[in-house]
């Protein structure tokens, strides 16, 4: 039974009574359609009044867009949704997770390297007034993971620390922020990301710790957090096998690797019932292999509902999808109290939005006044704030900073790259020509007087030959020879600089070449500085640089703060969130 009186909900009998009329005057088809997230494929008004009316669905998550084409979107899904929508918005880093054109704060990681909770505060704030005015009400965030392995592909700049104590303290000030603005947050991915180094967007990607390790981490977060009244978890594709093996000892291998977000025991035992949590349950995306893998999609929807989770995100095929669920509780999988239990949730949370109290042409402000309230200079100015507060000096074992063009003139740029993957080269189309980090370097550094050269790799210089001149190039890089004068005589500085998006390629991958300034071979040669613009583990991969910098982003401003920082006019004031030293000796030298 749900005590809707009780956190998160805090209802009153009348908002209570509304919860039950709703549920009382549903169909069975509105009822199966009120589990549904749905991910938006169009904008188009047809379109979003064919799922409201074929499908009933109980929330949406939709493609990033403009804020005024957002806020027509939700205006036209709350205006002829029968019961009020949950419109969850994915605001990790600002409100830009809202609206293309909202506030990029910062990334997470970035925000516990100010070292200071209030940006964690202010990043919610924003977030929730930018995410809020167009028609939001629910945000997939924060990320409450742990970065307790640096080669967690998932999470490396999506969590604000490797501490427990960080995260939480963050992250309830985060649900603070965003909570001022009428937004639920959803703290995600239970029960904890960062131990594996695998993805459970590709693989099953288990949390491995003991039970006794698990309360002193992932435990003291979520239960700092449901003690706070977070009103909504996201259950990620994550097993929790000693969990599940200290709830059930004779536990089949089976039973142990299944993912949380189909296992009753994870959700039921120790997320309903050891840590009291009464809010709202929704599974991370259904198109992930380490859920989409664990058993066949007919039975996997109706199981998710019967582990335990109120709301299934997304639909594949609604038409199919919808089937399967629905045939899931005539068969007996989903049982009337359980499909009772989560409508009640998933109506209390609207409930305690003020949804039901508001008019439908009521639930968004209007237009003038919610767009004004996208992309200020105030909220812009934080991150600005938060980007001289977070660079950090990781590394700086040589007589070098400042640097200056009195003693550094001549200095050449090296791009670092990572693997290429489809992704970045459609990233990179959509940029229309916008400046590359190290381009922007180039300028900053030329502007405070110093010379500057990119580099550029032999690799890149071979890929514009003839073909049949290809081979012989490739034998020439492998055997060539070049005197170190080349480097020392022609440069006073080099900067190596890593923009390598987190993702489960986020290593640096080198050229195949010797000799030449792609790999930093010469650090006892020439004074040499990297600086990683994203991931915050590159040292793993070259130790042996003196001078190495985090920067956690590579937006502009982040850029200029890093030169203002190498010239001197500015501290840097980061305290690495994580290990960047991964854990190795060689990366202290």
């Amino acid at each position: 039974m749900v005590n809707l009186k009780a956190k998160p909900f805090h209802l009153t009998d009348e908002a209570i009574k509304w919860v039950e009329d709703m549920i009382a005057e549903m169909t069975i088809e509105e009822k199966i359609g009120q589990l549904f997230v749905n991910m938006g494929a169009s904008r188009d008004e047809e379109y979003l009044k064919g799922v409201l009316n074929d499908y009933h669905i109980g929330a949406v998550r939709y493609n990033p867009a403009t804020a005024e084409q957002v806020y027509d979107q939700n205006k036209i899904l709350q205006e002829n949704s029968k019961i009020p929508l949950l419109i969850a918005a994915n605001t990790e880093s600002g409100g830009n997770g809202a609206c293309i054109d909202g506030t990029y704060v910062a990334s997470q990681v970035k925000i516990g390297a100010t070292n200071d909770p209030k940006y964690a505060y202010e990043m919610g704030r924003i977030s929730g007034e930018e995410a809020a005015a167009i028609g939001c009400n629910w945000s997939f965030a924060p990320v409450v993971d742990i970065d307790m392995n640096w080669r967690n592909p998932v999470i490396s700049t999506r969590c604000y620390s490797n501490k427990a104590e960080q995260v939480l303290e963050y992250s309830l000030e985060y649900m603070r922020g965003i909570m001022e603005s009428g937004i639920a947050p959803a703290a995600k991915h239970f029960p904890g990301d960062g131990v594996d180094e695998r993805d459970h967007h590709l693989s099953f990607a288990p949390n491995t710790l003991t039970v006794e390790e698990w309360d002193n981490t992932f435990g003291k977060v979520y239960g700092g957090l449901i003690e706070a009244g977070l009103p909504s978890i996201m259950s990620g594709h994550i097993a929790l096998p000693e969990y599940v093996r200290h709830f059930k000892p004779d536990a089949t291998v089976e039973e142990l690797a299944m993912p949380s977000s189909l296992n009753g025991i994870v959700l039921q035992n120790l997320l309903r019932d050891k840590l009291n949590f009464n809010g709202v349950i929704v599974t991370d995306a259904s198109h992930m292999v380490a859920m989409t893998s664990a058993m066949k999609r007919s039975e996997m929807l109706p199981a998710a509902i019967a582990a335990g989770c109120d709301l299934f995100l997304f639909f594949n095929d609604p038409e199919e999808d919808f089937h399967w669920m629905m045939d899931g509780y005539k068969k007996g999988i989903i049982t009337n109290e359980r499909l009772e239990e989560a409508l009640t949730r998933i109506l209390g949370l609207k409930a305690s939005l003020g949804l039901h109290t508001k008019a439908k042409t009521e639930i968004l402000p209007p237009k003038e006044e919610a767009m004004a309230k996208i992309g200020t200079e105030p909220n812009k100015a934080i991150a600005l704030e938060i980007s001289d507060k977070a660079i950090t000096l990781v590394k700086n074992k040589q007589e070098l900073l400042p640097i200056s063009p009195e003693k550094n003139k001549r200095v050449l740029l090296v791009e670092v790259k990572g693997p290429e993957s489809a992704y970045g080269k459609i990233m990179a189309a959509m940029s229309g020509g916008k400046k590359k980090p190290i381009e922007l370097m180039k300028e900053l550094l030329e502007k405070a007087g110093f010379e500057v050269e990119i580099y550029e790799s032999a690799i890149d210089k071979i890929l514009k030959l003839p073909p049949q001149e290809m081979l012989g190039a490739v034998m020439n890089v492998y055997a060539q020879k070049r005197p170190i004068a080349d480097l020392t005589n022609q440069y006073d500085l080099v900067i190596n600089i890593a923009d390598v998006p987190p993702s489960t390629d986020q290593r640096i991958q080198w050229n195949p070449s010797k000799g030449t300034p792609d790999i930093p071979f010469y650090v006892n040669e020439v004074p040499t500085i990297f600086i990683s613009l994203q991931c915050p583990f590159h040292l793993a991969d070259v130790p042996q640089v003196k001078t190495y910098i985090n920067a956690y982003d590579n937006h502009e401003h982040t850029l200029s703060a890093i030169v203002d920082k190498l010239l001197g006019r500015s501290e840097f004031k980061g305290v690495s969130p994580v290990d960047a030293f991964c854990g190795f000796i060689d990366t202290l030298m």
